[in-house]
Formats: structure tokens, C-alpha cells, sequence
């Protein structure tokens, strides 16, 4: 028997057993994986029953440029979200309803939403700004933002009431009650 050809194989072999075995052991730090932190996100700052609220970041060689890609960025995200609940609600509650026209009203409904999602998105209250430098000089804006369910709710109503085709059959009750539901499964 041969063992000066086999011993390189298996040493070969033997090494690369060992080296698998420890990929595995290895924590992300020693595998070169970088934790990130992310300021203005977690579960602090997600929508619950109370508000809508929304995270972004904006980068910029500018610092204000990127405060306020950071708001646009965060803004946009919440008028998302609250534009999708609203059509939930919508649909639910006009579904729900004795309306003639279901389509009809569904769709005053959901244009409602967005004219007063639009009005009140510049009262947006920053819950979270953090802003850091990278070493290339560039700025981060980290930023969070939040609506009250309460103020939206009590906007969309008064427009709403506004509306003659509606307002004969519109039931401000009904439709909170509809809404609580919806912001309930926000957590």
C-alpha cells in the first residue's frame, strides 16, 4: 500500500472537514457579517390602534437634504398605509351598509381619503429623528412619523358630512366602529 499518495488527500480531506465544522460555529461577527442599527424603526415606532406611523432614512451630501428626503420618504410611506386601511374600512363599512350605489360611494369615499390623508400629512409629528455622518461626509436622516387615528378619523367624518349624496345615509357611528376594528389589527 501507497501511503505517500493517499496522506495529502487525506490531510486534504481532514482540513476541510475541520474548516466546515467551524463555519458553523462562528458568530456573525467573526463570519465578517456587520450588525446594522436602525434608529426611528422597531416596534416603537409601527402604527397600533392609536396612530399611523411610518420610518424612512434619506442620505445626502447635504445634512437638510437629507432631513427632508427623510420626511418625504417616511410621509409617502404613511399616506400608503393609511390610504390601504382607509379602503379596508371603506369597503367594509360600505359593504356593511344599505348604500344604492356601492360602487359609487365607495369611490367618494376612498377620494375622500386622499384629499384629507393630503391635508393632514403636513401636521405629521416627527416621533423620531436621529442623523448621522458616514466618513465619506455624507449625512443619514432617520426619521419617523406618526398621524392620530383620532384626528383622521374626525377629519374624514367632517368632510364626509359635507357630501349630500352621503350625508342622508352615512352613519359616523358605524363607521368608527369600523375603523377601531381595522386600526385594532394594526399590532
Amino acid at each position: 500500500m501507497n501511503f505517500s499518495n493517499t496522506l495529502p488527500v487525506a490531510l486534504m480531506l481532514a482540513v476541510a472537514i475541520m474548516s466546515g465544522c467551524s463555519d458553523k460555529s462562528m458568530t456573525p461577527k467573526q463570519s465578517g457579517e456587520i450588525e446594522i442599527l436602525e434608529y426611528c424603526a422597531g416596534e416603537e415606532y409601527r402604527s397600533d390602534k392609536s396612530h399611523f406611523r411610518a420610518s424612512a432614512t434619506g442620505q445626502s451630501m447635504s445634512r437638510e437634504t437629507a432631513k427632508k428626503m427623510a420626511r418625504s420618504n417616511a410621509e409617502a410611506k404613511l399616506a400608503r398605509s393609511i390610504n390601504a386601511t382607509i379602503e379596508i374600512v371603506t369597503d367594509n363599512y360600505v359593504n356593511s351598509s344599505k348604500f344604492n350605489n356601492v360602487e359609487e360611494v365607495t369611490e367618494t369615499f376612498n377620494d375622500m381619503a386622499r384629499t384629507v390623508v393630503d391635508q393632514l400629512l403636513s401636521g405629521a409629528i416627527t416621533a423620531c429623528e436621529r442623523l448621522t455622518q458616514k466618513t465619506d461626509g455624507n449625512y443619514v436622516s432617520y426619521m419617523a412619523v406618526e398621524l392620530s387615528a383620532t384626528d383622521l378619523v374626525g377629519k374624514y367624518n367632517e368632510r364626509l358630512s359635507q357630501d349630500e349624496r352621503i350625508r342622508a345615509e352615512y352613519n359616523y357611528e358605524k363607521f368608527k366602529e369600523t375603523f377601531e376594528a381595522e386600526m385594532a389589527k394594526q399590532r
